[in-house]
């Protein structure tokens, strides 16, 4: 898979981006502020229909503009397909070699992409909704059909939480929890399939990086699901293990006005030598868990398709001490994927800068190609 060409037109601070990336390396170069996240966020957009940053729309388009789109042309097993998304009035409508798309599984289509930001390195001691994100992020790259069904329990837990705060009567909220136990099961079942495959090849790529003593851990197991086996349960035992902890917990739910078990309040628990990394990691520690995490997400997607996954680094090599920065950039050097790599300074990035990188200078919105520095 090889991206050929992207097109970014009034997203974000960019008016008009026209770039075709070298098949390895591609570095943007620029001041904080100048564009070069917007760069990575337009092409993470069009690749998985998610903002990496936006919670909004809207927020993807030029100030003051109504409507922004991004467009690439992609090598898919030897033939090109065109994407598009056109964002307009709050709204998108994403199109597939010159159609529109009504259906996701119509858009995704051998498009694979990881990303990495300097976020993600906060993820270890930051809050469980960072690592939910974190975990949902890599279980979407290996199976895109979760976009949807994530949707569907969130629309699920949307309409339960309003009827929590409306005070609904315990009757009026059985319906409710059979759809979000089973909406919540698909995810379970995906997340932890996720995990069978990631866990260890993460644990084993915190060898690797190196220089932190203790083994590390992946691990996800649903709360308020403890008296179930996770690992050997059906997606109709997790179904009715997760109606059952609703059923249980409605009054306390009434009470707080929020529904407080599911997918939704779960965890991803990160140890090293056995303790909480959340509690107990160094900085340097936290973020070689995430390093590892990333390589494993690569190598994984690599296996189960055949083809590595383009990659997307924002400027992370600024947050990482020189040891490890060198492991990343070696990595992605010897790894052979595309990358695209944004930074203020190219001498962090230069050991994944080989033989035809493009190199790009960003200053406010505008995007040109600039003499390796």
């Amino acid at each position: 898979m090889k991206l050929l060409s992207l097109e970014c037109v009034r997203f974000r601070n960019l008016a008009r981006v026209q770039l075709e990336p070298s098949p390895r390396a591609t570095v943007a170069v620029g001041h904080n502020g100048a564009g070069k996240t917007n760069l990575l966020e337009a092409l993470y957009y069009l690749a998985t229909l998610k903002p990496l940053r936006a919670t909004k729309l809207a927020e993807l388009v030029t100030h003051q503009q109504e409507s922004g789109s991004v467009a690439g042309r992609f090598l898919l097993a030897g033939a090109e397909r065109e994407l598009k998304v056109e964002i307009s009035n709050g709204t998108r409508g994403a199109y597939a070699d010159g159609k529109r798309t009504a259906k996701f599984e119509d858009y995704f289509g051998g498009v694979s992409v990881v990303a990495f930001t300097p976020d993600d390195l906060v993820v270890v001691k930051g809050s469980p909704e960072g690592r939910r994100n974190f975990l949902d992020r890599a279980v979407f790259n290996r199976y895109p059909a979760y976009l949807a069904e994530s949707r569907a329990y969130t629309k699920a837990l949307k309409s339960r939480n309003r009827l929590l705060k409306e005070q609904a009567s315990v009757g009026h909220l059985e319906a409710w929890n059979e759809t979000l136990a089973r909406a919540g099961a698909r995810l379970y079942v995906r997340r932890r399939a996720l995990m069978t495959e990631l866990g260890a090849r993460a644990s084993s790529a915190f060898g690797r990086i190196g220089r932190t003593e203790g083994s590390a851990s992946y691990r996800y197991e649903p709360s308020r699901l403890e008296a179930l086996d996770f690992a050997a349960a059906t997606e109709e035992q997790l179904a009715g293990a997760l109606q059952t902890a609703l059923e249980q917990r409605v009054h306390r739910d009434l009470e707080r006005g929020f529904t407080s078990a599911g997918p939704h309040a779960d965890d991803l628990e990160l140890t090293l030598g056995g303790e909480s990394a959340r509690a107990f990691a160094s900085q340097g520690q936290s973020r070689a868990l995430v390093l590892a995490w990333k390589v494993a997400e690569i190598e994984n997607l690599r296996d189960a398709s055949g083809v590595l996954p383009l990659l997307l680094l924002d400027d992370v090599s600024s947050e990482l001490d020189p040891d490890r920065n060198t492991f990343l950039m070696t990595y992605l050097h010897d790894s052979g994927a595309q990358t695209l790599l944004t930074t203020t300074d190219p001498s962090l990035v230069r050991r994944a800068a080989g033989e035809g990188t493009v190199w790009l200078h960003v200053e406010g919105g505008t995007v040109t190609k600039m003499p390796p520095p």
